[in-house]
């Protein structure tokens, strides 16, 4: 009875008290028929000859500054698989109303009916003057490597697949922490990540763009260990191909340091957090359902430091942490893209963040008396308001001093996070 109530408690907020969860409202005066004549004909005639003779101009003269398309095709839409276009609207709507709540951040959802990739990166690629940004969203693996690496390539305005680097972003950032508090270096670290799909691949490769080392760690399919005598790897997974006798996943648990979970639930057993190192560090991101149950590997091990992808258990990996701030950042100096550099300071931005002391409004939102940086707090909270003060200052400033900002640094912003932030 509960789930039915949920299920319908869900399905009336979307539809009531009018169908979806977005709108467009005017941003200009318009009571007048000489604002008319300003808004619309003939007045709209100059802002267009001006972008016709200096394209750049559209940022200054229509909203594309601060526009997103949130995109996808359905091929994975949250843990339901394939559900088509159409169907993965809800979540393109929801993915605009946390880009505006957090960031201010106008968006469109655009749900492309295309299985083909070169379908869909067509018809991006002809909406894109529309946009400051595009973030691609529930594309499944491989085809979202092609899609984002082709839409970089074409577009001059930053292209962001989340379930890659958003993911990874948070995982980074949270793994650093944790990885200090249990008094180990990233570079030490045996790391082992179970899900060799975007999210898997990405957070590795940003994990070890911030100092681990590729032999280090061991990706984990459901074939088993990716090693480098298998001859089924996409080159997404071959970047990954460990020098190694581990086989199995039991094999690479022995002894690992840190377990990443992107893969699905009760994928892993207590006797596999017994087999890790001493103080693991264990991120069970499959949801709703974890790849092991906090209580369960709590159980196994005392000395662990546990994040979820959920909100009822302590360090949640949520992507809201950095999507809308990334973009704000990047939006905020008319960025070309959101490359390598701008990732990284956003991992450390977050991580900078979880450090500070945390505002009473923080722990009232949490139901807590206390929170601080610990076992228990090694990523920010969602309703950190300081969000907005760390990530987006960091990011534009690391799109300024890698050259794809069109603009200087905002003088409006607080100075960006030392660059020298600790990694681990």
């Amino acid at each position: 009875m509960a789930e039915y109530s949920r299920k319908q408690e869900a399905l009336d907020y979307h539809e009531h008290p009018t169908p979806g969860k977005l709108a467009i409202s005017v941003t200009k005066p318009f009571t007048t028929y000489s604002e008319l004549s300003l808004a619309y004909t003939p007045g709209v005639a100059e802002p267009v000859k001006a972008i016709r003779d200096n394209p750049e101009e559209a940022f200054r003269y229509t909203s594309k500054g601060n526009l997103v398309a949130v995109i996808t095709n359905g091929s994975a839409v949250l843990g339901l698989g394939n559900t088509g276009a159409l169907a993965g609207k809800p979540v393109m709507e929801g993915k605009a109303v946390l880009f505006k709540k957090f960031a201010d951040v106008n968006v469109f959802d655009i749900e492309v009916d295309a299985d083909d990739p070169a379908d869909f990166i067509d018809t991006v690629t002809r909406i894109a003057p529309t946009f400051g940004g595009i973030n691609l969203e529930d594309i499944a693996a491989p085809h979202c490597f092609e899609i984002e690496d082709a839409l970089i390539e074409r577009l001059d305005i930053p292209v962001f697949h989340d379930d890659q680097h958003g993911t990874a972003i948070i995982v980074s950032a949270g793994m650093i922490n944790a990885l200090e508090l249990q008094g180990k270096a990233l570079a030490d670290a045996k790391i082992v990540c179970l899900g060799a799909g975007a999210a898997g691949v990405a957070s590795m490769r940003l994990i070890i763009e911030m100092g681990a080392r590729l032999e280090n760690v061991f990706m984990v399919d459901r074939k088993g260990v990716i090693h480098a005598d298998r001859d089924d790897l996409n080159p997404q997974k071959a970047e990954f191909a460990s020098k190694t006798d581990l086989r199995t996943l039991d094999d690479a648990m022995q002894g690992a340091d840190v377990f990443v979970g992107l893969s699905g639930p009760d994928t892993i057993t207590a006797d596999h957090i017994r087999m890790m190192a001493d103080k693991p560090v264990v991120f069970a991101l499959s949801n709703p359902n974890p790849e092991i149950q906090p209580s369960v590997a709590m159980a196994a091990r005392d000395d662990l430091i546990m994040a979820t992808g959920r909100s009822d258990f302590p360090n949640q990996v949520n992507n809201v942490l950095g999507f809308p701030y990334i973009f704000r950042g990047a939006l905020d100096v008319r960025a070309r893209r959101i490359n390598r550099q701008m990732n990284v300071a956003a991992v450390r931005a977050l991580s900078a963040l979880a450090r500070e002391p945390v505002p009473a409004a923080v722990r009232e939102a949490h139901d807590r008396d206390s929170m601080s940086f610990g076992p228990d707090y090694i990523i920010p909270s969602p309703f950190d308001p300081r969000l907005i003060d760390f990530i987006p200052p960091a990011v534009a400033a690391a799109a300024v001093e890698t050259g794809v900002a069109r603009t200087g640094y905002p003088s409006h912003y607080r100075q960006p996070v030392n660059k020298n932030t600790s990694t681990g």
